[in-house]
């Protein structure tokens, strides 16, 4: 058994190269066997497992930086930088987490959670360490479906007229979570199926068993080295246009050659992109045939999967509208499953959109189709919508486009924590001018909301709501902007989305208002505020800009001189289950109670 619970890159860089074929396919059984268990991102993962066992096998972490991009696919990474013995912990309260996190450890150089990424951060890490005097190299991972972002050209475009010591590690699996598409997906295969394989394996492994470590010779050998590999470096691509050194495509699960490209890479002191094709899902047969279900698994003990959750409830009330309205068009980037837009696919092909991991053009492309008398649904994580601030201004906002942004994992997400929690769409999109905004408590409220938001709203016109199931069944036969409990308390709860069943539960301490449209505020919300007491305001989103500061400054405005308490989030709130986010924040029932008091 060569993986020990303290394994570390030194160790790794000591076998050989058949003993480390060995450690790939152990590393891969304890992916499979902790994942299925623990939950997390599993087929990403068993895809990069050769690729990252021959990184730490050619560099030296910390001193040389790893960025990867989208960091769920860095697990083999944490297992070979000494936490092997916590892998069973990850994503849960107090264990480690499912991105990198330089917190965490040392050789975790950045964080990642959002695509795109690597390359501006890493030419930003490269820099700054030549600037020192540093000569150690700064490697960026990032995958086909990130490559589809457009900071990642932005990062390519200024690193490649540097010379920095810059590696772009370019993971080609055709996958991002849903299938790639686009000009780049085509690129990128026909640069793989139309150019000459990798060959010179014996060449550059006879050069680098004798290069000196030290003195000219060096250089002399580092140029030999690179005009043997001229038959592995295209001469005319998009990266080599770019300033980039280019090697590949190569088996991304052929650890020796992954090992002799990256550190021919390394030799080359100067920006260099090695192209690695690797299957997403390796070695683990239904994570092979259905990458896409094996992105993101849930924990063994996890909740059933019986119930209709927002998502499906979203997808699948849009398709029955879109059956009787030719006009409506959906937009998604690169999550059709994760949004709830394969029903939409499999009825509507044509009027399907998936642009790719670019979600500033998801918004302005959604601006045309609106400009072209249709009516686009661009569906999107909360985390993800805030790449498109600028756009939903300019694009949307002036004109008064009419777009619908169904924001999908408003809230809490659970155990991808801090880079995936939907915390900001609610100040973000409440300074956007037109904006109209719906938080449904249940799928009932939420199919009521759709209609409205295609139909009766102008401009943008917002459906948020959080990652799974609702907490209870609002019973709601039509349409409201806001409901109002009264048992005749002085105090009253303010609330809005799914926390609205914690709320309600403590209607015979307080009487409750829950809003519906929650943006722009109604004169008839403050109105009713106005008569209680005391209010308390509970929201699950960030407290700075939220509904609950804006009502609160239009009371004070009016003259309110009652009791006011605001619950939010002010903080970023690891990885842990929802229930236990939500109890952090004093979201929860018990959290509610404590805070209105008897």
């Amino acid at each position: 058994m060569l993986l020990k619970n303290d394994i570390s890159a030194d160790y790794i860089k000591k076998l050989t190269g058949e003993q480390r074929k060995i450690l790939c396919s152990e590393i891969r059984h304890l992916l499979v066997k902790t994942v299925t268990n623990t939950g997390g991102h599993l087929a990403s993962n068993l895809g990069t497992v050769e690729l990252i066992v021959a990184m730490h096998t050619v560099f030296d972490t910390p001193k040389d930086k790893f960025v990867f991009d989208v960091g769920h696919q860095a697990y083999t990474h944490k297992i070979i930088t000494g936490r092997a013995k916590k892998l069973n912990t990850i994503r849960t309260e107090d264990g480690i987490s499912g991105f990198p996190k330089s917190v965490e450890s040392e050789h975790d150089s950045f964080i990642g959670g959002h695509s795109s990424i690597s390359i501006s951060a890493a030419l930003g890490m490269a820099k700054a360490m030549e600037l020192d005097g540093d000569d150690h190299s700064v490697v960026a991972v990032i995958g086909d479906g990130a490559l589809t972002g457009g900071e990642a050209y932005e990062g390519l475009n200024n690193a490649g007229k540097t010379n920095c010591n810059l590696v772009v590690v370019l993971n080609e699996n055709e996958m991002s979570i849903s299938k790639n598409t686009g000009a780049l997906a085509l690129y990128l295969a026909q640069l793989k199926s139309t150019q000459k394989y990798y060959k010179t394996k014996n060449s550059v492994k006879d050069i680098l068993e004798n290069t000196p470590v030290i003195g000219k010779t060096l250089g002399s050998a580092a140029r030999n080295t690179k005009r043997m590999l001229k038959f592995a470096l295209y001469q005319s691509n998009l990266f080599e246009n770019l300033g980039f050194k280019y090697i590949g495509p190569i088996d991304g699960h052929n650890v020796e050659e992954m090992t002799e490209a990256l550190s021919v890479a390394k030799m080359m002191k100067r920006p260099c992109l090695v192209h690695v094709y690797t299957k997403k899902g390796k070695g683990y047969a239904p994570a092979e045939e259905n990458s896409g279900e094996y992105h993101g698994i849930s924990p063994v003990n996890s909740a059933s999967a019986d119930t209709v959750t927002f998502t499906e409830a979203f997808g699948r009330e849009l398709c029955d509208i879109s059956r009787t309205d030719e006009n409506i068009c959906t937009i998604t980037a690169a999550m059709k499953y994760g949004t709830g837009l394969q029903y939409f696919y499999k009825e509507f092909p044509e009027r399907f959109f998936d642009v790719g991991i670019a979600e500033e053009h998801a918004v302005t492309f959604s601006a045309g189709l609106a400009a072209g008398g249709k009516l686009p649904v661009f569906a999107v994580y909360s985390s993800f919508l805030q790449r498109s601030y600028d756009q939903l201004i300019h694009d949307c906002s002036i004109e008064k486009r009419h777009i619908v942004l169904a924001v999908d994992r408003a809230g809490f997400v659970g155990e991808d924590g801090e880079t995936h929690h939907g915390m900001f769409d609610v100040p973000m999109l409440t300074t956007v001018p037109g904006s109209c905004i719906y938080s449904p408590s249940d799928n009932k409220e939420l199919s009521f909301c759709l209609k409205k938001a295609l139909y009766d709203d102008e401009g943008i016109a917002v459906l948020r709501y959080p990652r799974g199931a609702a907490f209870y069944d609002s019973g709601a036969k039509e349409y409201y902007s806001y409901r109002h409990i009264s048992n005749g308390n002085k105090k009253i709860i303010f609330t809005y989305g799914r926390i609205t069943a914690n709320a309600i539960l403590l209607s015979d301490k307080a009487d409750v208002l829950q809003a519906v449209r929650i943006y722009p505020i109604e004169e008839k919300i403050l109105e009713i505020l106005s008569a209680y007491d005391e209010i308390y305001f509970f929201e699950e989103a960030f407290e700075s800009g939220s509904i609950s500061e804006k009502i609160c400054a239009r009371l004070i405005r009016n003259g309110y001189r009652g009791k006011v308490s605001v619950t939010a989030v002010n903080a970023f709130i690891p990885h842990n289950t929802v229930v236990n986010q939500l109890k952090i924040a004093g979201l929860d029932y018990e959290g509610m109670k404590k805070i209105i008091g008897e």
